[in-house]
């Protein structure tokens, strides 16, 4: 055991370990923060030694090319986190490409790119395939990131700062739906099409908000294949994310350079108001977590996506997911749970998306993604057109009424705006580093996991409305 792994070893009975303890054992032992991070050398991968990913990704490699490979959970796992983790690893290697989401762009398509060249062998594809359809990896996924990321934000922010902040946020998703659909109207694109192909992946926060369980609903709507609608939904995600971060550096010069009006950048203060910072900040992240916490928060993620499909069994308008996220909200809302419960659904959706986004990326990419369809998504002028129109829009509108509500507009710009039509966490350090302002992260936060659970939500009452055929 390494002189780390020593220093962060929790005795058995840590179920009630106060939390400061926990903390300073982190600080000492500096562990990485998650799967989609290398260390500073790029000595490991996935968190391990090199020669030992490279020996553990041999024998998965060999079982699949002698047709020895099991199905089930485990051999998906395998597949999935090897293959994510050496992508996310090779996309850290280049440091000017991987802020603008190199491994997350690697993730998403090299995997499908291997299937179109013939690359990857067929009980790879099979394997993994039905590990995220069915074995359920996707809706573990999901689940997990939706009842994590309502439990997971703070009531007293929300409370304090919520309303004002709220506004800017509901304007940017509401105004770019809006005017993405009359864009994509007016060329031909289809009002109803721009909004739920288009601007609403854009807008979801993240891949495990947006593209992956939009996917899923609209071939539900429609009878076709997710597959249908996975290649344009995730080609959006991630042009939008460059675009994101590209806006975001512009803005920062600008603000460098020259105070265009009153308001227009607060150096990082992202409100004018004075005295106000310290009721506008979360309090960090807990790093932590015993087996026992990450066990509750596990049962009660799985409870609350069997209330979703029960629910949506009955009352059909609405899909599972928007009754798990009605349920979540209003546990959070009305302070029905323990504390303790609370966060540990928390611990439990932060362990799955450091985790097990490279793998969830991995999956979608082999399950879904069909490259003949993403290469003509890309090649359509006017989907490229549609998706920067959405970008634009989301942090000038953010920007503009932030600014009336006495934020500064660049900060308001980014965040809410910005960060809400990136990939998500990932995609959130990509824009606030490219802005320099990464002390923003909570907001970020706040405004990926509440506005991209009402992205989702929304989603859900306008599914009807996407063309059929």
């Amino acid at each position: 055991m390494s002189k780390i792994e020593q220093e962060a070893q929790l005795p058995s009975n840590a179920e009630g370990r106060d939390e400061a303890t926990l903390a300073d054992l982190m600080k000492k032992a500096q562990l990485p923060k998650g799967a989609h991070l290398s260390t500073a050398r790029h000595a490991t991968i996935t968190g391990m030694p090199i020669w030992l990913y490279v020996l553990m990704a041999v024998v998965v490699l060999v079982a699949a090319l002698t047709g020895t490979l099991p199905g089930g959970m485990l051999p998906g796992f395998a597949v999935s986190m090897l293959l994510g983790g050496l992508l996310i690893w090779c996309g850290n290697l280049f440091p000017i490409v991987r802020d603008f989401g190199l491994p997350t762009v690697l993730c998403t398509f090299v995997p499908a790119v291997l299937i179109f060249f013939g690359l990857m062998p067929e009980s790879i594809t099979v394997v993994v395939t039905d590990f995220v359809t069915t074995h359920g990896f996707l809706d573990f996924f999901v689940a997990a990131v939706i009842a994590g990321s309502i439990l997971g934000a703070p009531r007293a922010l929300l409370i304090k700062a919520g309303p004002r902040f709220a506004i800017p946020l509901l304007s940017c998703i509401l105004l770019a739906f809006t005017l993405t659909g009359v864009l994509g109207a007016i060329s031909g694109y289809g009002f109803w099409t721009s909004v739920l192909t288009v601007a609403a992946p854009v807008l979801a926060g993240g891949l495990g908000l947006g593209a992956v369980p939009m996917s899923e609903m609209y071939s539900s709507h429609t009878g076709q294949e997710s597959s249908v609608f996975m290649g344009d939904l995730m080609s959006a995600v991630v042009v939008a994310n460059i675009f994101c971060i590209l806006f975001a550096g512009v803005l920062n010069g600008l603000g460098k350079r020259k105070q265009l009006f009153v308001g227009f950048s607060g150096n990082g203060e992202l409100m004018r108001i004075k005295g106000k910072r310290q009721e506008l900040t979360t309090p960090p992240k807990r790093s932590v977590a015993s087996f026992l916490t990450l066990g509750k928060g596990l049962d009660l993620t799985a409870v609350l996506f069997v209330l979703g499909e029960l629910l949506g069994s009955y009352v059909s308008v609405l899909h599972p997911y928007a009754w798990m996220i009605i349920a979540a909200a209003a546990l959070k809302i009305f302070g029905l749970l323990p504390k303790d419960l609370e966060e540990a659904t928390t611990d439990w959706g932060e362990l799955v998306t450091q985790v097990m986004v490279p793998a969830l990326l991995v999956g979608v990419s082999i399950s879904f993604i069909d490259i003949n369809e993403v290469l003509a998504s890309l090649g359509d002028p006017m989907f490229m057109i549609l998706v920067v129109f959405t970008v634009m829009v989301a942090g000038g509108v953010a920007g503009l009424v932030g600014w009336l509500l006495k934020f500064n507009f660049v900060e308001a710009a980014i965040t809410p705006g910005l960060v809400m039509a990136d990939t998500g966490g990932s995609g959130d350090v990509s824009v606030l580093s490219a802005a320099e302002r990464m002390h923003l992260m909570p907001f970020a936060a706040l405004s990926t996991r509440i506005g991209g659970a009402f992205v989702l939500f929304l989603t859900t009452l306008l599914v009807p409305f996407l063309p059929v055929g």
